[in-house]
């Protein structure tokens, strides 16, 4: 059986593995603060249903209550452990049911189970607030196995951790002109490929929203780096196939271990 990649926007993607439908970091807002959805439209009902949400850290963008409030009633959250206590509105989401997740951690759903790994990301609930919570990834095997990297830099033991993968799933660039430390831009997730050796990849985080008013600063920052990332995984990871998705485009990916 193929696994089956949608990405529906930013950081917001279902996989389907054995039947099962995993989505990742749900933003389904036309709008986010100061930040407003450029590319795609906002995704229609069909994105919500999952089986299992994963949430890669706290950050508003990737953490956003009303896409999580959504959700149909009794599906599975994972988020990182301290979330509900660092945000309280996800107390309120009793119609979920969520559990809190640390590196290592294993969660089965169905024949699918997701592996918890590190991130190397500030995923503090900004501006305010401790250091409560660990930003993660997620490692989705099933028929496949899935590497959904949620915001992280590059770090030396990511390919160790992360484990042999079929297909990554990285970010590639964010919702403003420059990116802080702890992201990927398209050189860095390229780098991040060469040491992962997926047979495919998908390019997100990218492409979806930027801030309102700027539109005409630094443009290219905000097309350019699904481009430059296939560009560059062609030079530094030439086995792996890129797939370049349009907002709410799938690939059907067939896979053998």
């Amino acid at each position: 059986m193929p696994v089956e990649i949608t990405w529906w926007g930013h950081a917001t993607c279902t996989i389907v593995d054995s039947n099962i439908r995993v989505l990742t970091d749900p933003l389904f807002a036309r709008r986010l603060a100061h930040l407003r959805r450029r590319r795609g439209a906002v995704p229609p009902a069909a994105a919500h249903r999952a089986d299992v949400a994963l949430v890669s850290h706290l950050h508003a963008d990737h953490l956003h209550l009303p896409s999580l409030a959504s959700l149909a009633p009794g599906t599975r959250l994972l988020v990182p452990r301290g979330a509900p206590r660092a945000v309280p509105g996800l107390r309120r989401l009793r119609q979920l049911r969520v559990t809190e997740v640390v590196p290592g951690d294993e969660v089965a759903i169905g024949d699918v189970r997701v592996r918890v790994v590190s991130a190397l990301h500030d995923g503090r609930r900004l501006p305010v607030g401790p250091h409560r919570s660990p930003a993660l990834g997620y490692v989705v095997e099933g028929e496949a196995r899935t590497y959904f990297a949620g915001d992280t830099g590059l770090f030396d033991s990511m390919a160790e951790e992360v484990g042999p993968v079929e297909v990554a799933l990285l970010p590639v660039g964010g919702w403003g002109p420059y990116l802080g430390e702890g992201h990927l831009d398209a050189g860095r997730a390229a780098r991040a490929l060469a040491r992962l050796a997926p047979h495919s990849a998908v390019p997100v985080h990218y492409g979806t929203y930027w801030p309102i008013g700027l539109d005409a600063v630094r443009p290219h920052e905000f097309h350019a780096p699904g481009d430059e990332f296939v560009r560059l995984a062609a030079e530094l990871a030439p086995l792996v196939a890129v797939h370049k998705l349009g907002h709410g485009e799938s690939v059907r990916l067939e896979v053998a271990r």
